[in-house]
């Protein structure tokens, strides 16, 4: 073999010997040429396109801590109210306390933040941390606590940062999500996951919420109001940690059923619901047996209010709704959470069975006139409301000045049965505070579509919480 044949077979070997160390090095994980493009995944590129837009929440909060030596749990208020009288304010000073949550920016031009009601429902102050960690002050553009959304707004020089809107409603089984949060505190934490259902019922202390998004991306504390992704790092729901017992389990509000709200709350600073004037009330196994229709099929027609939508297009009582916009309705439920999602100047599409005959009619959804809010509270509750004017305190012989009086009860009311009188002052409804008749008003607008409320009554100086049935609305 000649020396020119040598040198080249040692270089082929040098060669051969270069390139096997590369896949040796590759093996074990070592960064090579290239590596990190091959790394740079599409959850790495969606986390760095949106992480700039999602804030960490930080708000502010009082609690009442009732230091009274003579407190003690069981009791009765009375004597409790009693031996407080005696102590000074001290003893039942305010202590605060703060809540972390996260956030998404949905318009940076307006500084607007989208995150759940929870993070900063009662909160006193609140403050906004973005990614390159400025702290901003927030104030509260409208909350909506019935569907977890909360609005906030900052002021800053130049633009913000903002999320891209993504489709909720073509959601795949399956699909790869991403979640951005701060739980317990860890500012921009990723977890990521897949769609494991949708459309799920989630019941809490005080509400139940429709058609969440399940997945099996982690959602802890302080991921709540944190952005849902799908993988091109569109926001696809707003995370949720409303479900203390989820393990493993995580849950998001479907951004397209938050965009009415979200809209509604920028407008309006509450969520407006929209009247198309029918009352409705389940089909029971005996209805269901007489009507000749399935079980768990429709809600029947048991009113059509005067001058509403439903009446102008020609609904009857006794229709039986079987489907909202194509939604198939299986009860009172399913009808109410439907409804809530209709916005005013909305065209809906309802079938129906008349008289054993299928039928379609459309309507379009307006604002509720709050003039009749006190029409309804009596055909729905069966009570006739009055101010506290000096003309009604001194009548009724009142000292209080905030609330307004129950003037007049049908007998044959739920509210009577259970021991309200006329005379009794009504000073809150659910978590409506009512101060006055414009208080009332609003709240029975507001919790129209509910099948029963609580109502705090005020009668001789002292409080009662009632169950108030408001019958089978919609």
């Amino acid at each position: 073999m000649t020396k020119l044949s040598i040198q080249i077979n040692k270089k082929k070997i040098r060669i051969l010997l270069f390139f096997g160390s590369l896949s040796i090095f590759s093996l074990f994980g070592f960064t090579t040429v290239g590596s990190e493009q091959t790394r740079e995944n599409n959850v790495v590129k969606a986390v760095r396109k949106v992480s700039p837009a999602v804030v960490n929440i930080s708000s502010e909060y009082e609690i009442r801590k009732n230091s009274n030596p003579f407190s003690i749990y069981g009791m009765d208020p009375m004597f409790e109210n009693f031996f407080r009288d005696f102590f000074s304010p001290e003893y039942n000073r305010r202590e605060k306390r703060t809540s972390l949550g996260s956030g998404v920016i949905i318009d940076g031009d307006r500084g607007f933040v989208l995150t759940n009601a929870h993070v900063i429902e009662k909160a006193t102050s609140i403050h906004v941390t973005l990614n390159d960690e400025r702290e901003l002050s927030a104030t509260i553009v409208g909350m909506d606590p019935d569907s977890d959304l909360a609005v906030l707004k900052i002021e800053s020089e130049h633009p913000l940062p903002s999320v891209q809107m993504g489709d909720s409603d073509d959601i795949m089984i399956g699909e790869s999500v991403i979640a951005i949060g701060n739980p317990f505190g860890f500012s921009h934490t990723v977890t990521t996951g897949v769609v494991s259902a949708v459309n799920r019922s989630i019941k809490t202390n005080n509400h139940i919420f429709h058609e969440f998004i399940q997945t099996d991306a982690s959602i802890n504390p302080g991921n709540s109001g944190g952005p849902l992704l799908n993988i091109d790092g569109q926001l696809i729901g707003i995370n949720t940690a409303i479900y203390a017992e989820a393990q493993g389990i995580g849950f998001a509000i479907p951004i397209n059923r938050a965009r009415r709200i979200v809209s509604d709350l920028i407008n309006f600073g509450q969520v407006v619901q929209a009247w198309i004037g029918l009352a409705v009330q389940s089909i029971d196994t005996s209805l269901s047996a007489y009507l000749n229709i399935d079980r768990g099929v429709g809600v029947i027609v048991s009113q059509v209010e005067l001058e509403s939508p439903a009446a102008s297009e020609g609904f009857l009582e006794g229709d039986i709704i079987i489907s909202v916009d194509g939604e198939k309705i299986t009860g009172l439920e399913s009808y109410i959470a439907k409804i809530k999602d209709v916005s005013v100047g909305q065209i809906i599409q309802i079938a129906m069975i008349r008289q054993g005959k299928s039928k379609t009619l459309s309507l379009t959804a307006t604002k509720f006139p709050v003039e009749q809010a006190l029409n309804l509270a009596k055909r729905r509750m069966g009570i006739e409301i009055s101010p506290l004017d000096e003309k009604i305190r001194s009548e009724y012989g009142i000292r209080a000045t905030k609330g307004v009086l129950i003037s007049k009860m049908q007998r044959n009311s739920h509210l009577y049965r259970i021991g309200v009188r006329p005379g009794d002052i009504v000073r809150q409804i659910d978590e409506a505070r009512i101060d006055d008749m414009e208080d009332f008003k609003t709240a029975i607008v507001r919790y129209r579509n509910k099948t029963s409320v609580v109502m705090l009554i005020l009668r001789d100086g002292q409080f009662y919480y009632v169950n108030a049935n408001m019958k089978d609305g919609g």
